[in-house]
């Protein structure tokens, strides 16, 4: 099409545009805008996985900005502050209202330290808003101090010292330097992660998998790839009952119902006093939650959990079993294990092997049918279901999941996914079937998205083909599940059986081949990236650090990054997790040492020890032009143009402003 020919969708696009830019100078200050955030450096990305609700380290790695902020404060005053002032600098930029609470109580002359104090937080803030516009700047600023940071931050400060030294004393005349400083420590932390990504885990196992949803949901920039301990949650919202018993299940292993019942207002009435019932005459002792004290093992409370765990397992058995069977193509027939079971011998068939069960009671099992639900059963997961489908706070979160995430994501040369990419023994994209088609690779990750997304938005239709329910319901533990990677959930193992060898859990052939240069290539190009630039990011399974594992695999073309900031996996990987962080000039795997707790981070000024190693360094300085924003601006620009020249040619009439 020649510069001067316009198509009719053309027009009426430009046309369009043209209410948004009404004039040939508004047009043509836009383009100047875009143009100079073209050349602008690259803004900081940070990579976390495997949260697992430890909210309280997760939560302290975004206020440190995974040890940029400490960076940020040494670059300034290395020479001129001692390291105890920096450590205090440090711990107010994480903490401000536990900090300045401390501060104030102890400060002789509180004015004095508060111009002091004031100044360097300003020092700081230059550094850190050095990279970006006056207007991502602006935009970043919390609106009752925008004015007031904006002069501040001026870097002409030489010449306007007596101005700052005014504006400084008055905003602690009038009283507003606690709130200015809060308002500048959010501001320079918001500044050093210019995007988080979330690849994936972010419930179960840890406490506050809600509280750590409520960080990740006011984010400025956050963008999450599903793990299958996110998909069981978001399928228990759904509706799911396998999945809201799963998620129950999980809860009571690790004694945290609290996150169900306290965060999330779930009611588990219904299922105690079933278990209570139920399972009167079975002491449960295999189904006491992981690492309970020897002290309270007898106690009522870690008595009815117990109970409640065992009927809930049993339950979520039955429920997966009717999945199972009705969806063949799922290849879990293994799973099947309920009628295997000799009741009366206390034993279950496993492959051809006879195994004894260290669990022989089964109340509400009939024999002859063991995956039918008894009456109350029926009853019970019914008013669950009532209370996650109805759960404000819960539906919330999940719509954030859905909003904010995805199976996978392809941003800015890097493909961040959390399980896999199923391979099959050859190596080759494993072809699974759903809806009656097979897909592989890419297309099976964006067949599984585009299910979930439907089962979700259909949730309330009992009406509907339940298909899509059943395949969301998979990827929590299903063979061919992108999100969880394995052959098997060994749950049943674990639960009855002694032998260890049956708890072992293979992972898809994708674990043996990721540290495959040529593999992870492949993988690249499917999704459309350049192997020779681009990279995978990957979580799920940890890095066993202690075993002289490294993160870095495929010659740099895969990272790992889950390093165990969940606490019970610390045993494993040595370390308490990774922050895999990509600037402008380099790409940085940062090992974070085990987190005690904030109330040392904020009394003690008692960081999180970070090892930053880097892995690549570019010769020349990445800029916004060369990101994926950056497209996105070109497009931009270059639509404008065409709507410059369809305002001189005189196809779109310039409006009168």
């Amino acid at each position: 099409m020649g510069k001067n020919t316009y198509s009719e969708d053309e027009l009426k696009y430009l046309n369009l545009l043209s209410q948004k830019f009404p004039t040939v100078q508004a047009a043509c200050t836009e383009i100047i805008n875009l143009e100079s955030i073209l050349n602008l450096p690259k803004g900081s990305e940070h990579f976390l996985t495997d949260i697992h609700g430890e909210y309280e380290t997760f939560s302290h790695v975004l206020r440190n900005a995974s040890g940029m902020v400490r960076k940020k404060i040494d670059s300034v005053y290395q020479y001129t502050l001692s390291e105890k002032d920096r450590n205090q600098l440090a711990t107010l930029i994480y903490y401000p209202e536990e900090k300045l609470e401390l501060i104030v109580n102890e400060e002789e002359d509180l004015d004095n330290w508060y111009s002091i104090t004031i100044r360097r937080l300003i020092e700081v803030a230059r550094v850190a808003a050095d990279k970006f516009t006056r207007s991502k700047i602006r935009k970043a600023m919390p609106p009752d101090f925008a004015y007031v940071m904006d002069e501040l931050l001026d870097e002409h400060k030489a010449k306007k010292e007596l101005y700052f030294d005014s504006i400084i004393k008055s905003i602690i005349k009038v009283e507003r330097a606690n709130y200015f400083i809060i308002a500048i420590s959010k501001f320079i932390k918001r500044l050093l992660i210019d995007r988080l990504h979330i690849i994936g885990d972010i419930f179960d196992r840890g406490p506050y998998a809600d509280k750590v949803m409520d960080l990740i949901q006011d984010h400025h920039s956050v963008d999450i790839q599903w793990g299958n301990h996110d998909i069981v949650w978001m399928a228990a919202a759904t509706g799911i009952k396998a999945s809201i018993a799963a998620v129950i299940r999980i809860s009571a292993r690790y004694n945290n119902l609290s996150t169900l019942e306290d965060a999330y207002g779930i009611n588990l009435l219904p299922l105690a006093t079933f278990a209570l019932k139920a399972y009167a005459n079975d002491p449960c002792h295999e189904f006491v939650p992981v690492n309970t004290p020897p002290e309270n093992l007898g106690s009522t409370q870690i008595r009815l959990i117990s109970k409640m765990h065992k009927a809930i397992s049993i339950l979520e058995m039955k429920l997966k079993g009717e999945i199972i069977r009705r969806n063949p193509e799922l290849g879990m027939d293994d799973r099947l294990l309920l009628d295997q079971i000799n009741y009366e011998e206390g034993t279950v068939l496993i492959n051809g092997k006879s195994y004894e069960l260290k669990d022989k009671l089964f109340p509400t099992i009939n024999p002859k049918h063991p995956y039918k639900l008894t009456k109350e059963e029926e009853v019970l997961i019914e008013k669950l279901r009532f209370s996650f489908l109805n759960c404000d706070k819960l539906q919330r979160h999940v719509k954030t999941l859905f909003t904010k995430g995805s199976t996978y994501l392809t941003y800015n040369s890097n493909l961040l996914y959390h399980g896999c990419i199923p391979l099959d023994d050859k190596g080759q994209f494993k072809q699974v079937t759903l809806h009656g088609e097979k897909y592989s690779g890419k297309a099976l990750c964006d067949q599984y998205d585009l299910i979930c997304r439907r089962a979700y938005l259909n949730r309330e239709d009992r009406d509907r083909d339940i298909k899509d329910q059943d395949y969301m319901w998979s990827l929590w533990s299903g063979a061919d599940s992108p999100l969880f990677g394995k052959k098997k959930m060994a749950t049943f193992e674990r639960y009855f059986i002694e032998d260890k060898e049956t708890h072992k859990e293979e992972g898809n052939s994708y674990y043996k081949l990721r540290d495959d240069k040529d593999t992870c290539c492949r993988i690249l190009k499917e999704f459309g990236l350049d192997p020779e630039v681009s990279h995978i990011v990957n979580g799920h399974v940890p890095v066993k650090v202690t075993k002289g594992e490294s993160p870095v695999k495929a010659e740099g073309r895969l990272f790992v990054i889950d390093g165990g900031m969940s606490r019970p996996y610390q045993k494993v990987t040595g370390i308490a997790g990774y922050t895999l962080i990509y600037d402008s000039y380099n790409l940085i795997l940062a090992e974070h040492a085990p987190f005690e707790s904030r109330r040392k981070a904020i009394e003690d000024e008692d960081d999180i020890v970070s090892i930053r190693n880097m892995i690549e360094h570019a010769n020349v300085r990445i800029r916004v032009g060369d990101t994926d924003i950056g497209v996105t601006l070109k497009e931009q620009i270059n639509n404008l143009n065409r709507l410059l020249d369809a305002y001189r040619n005189g196809v779109v009439k310039v409006k009168e402003v």
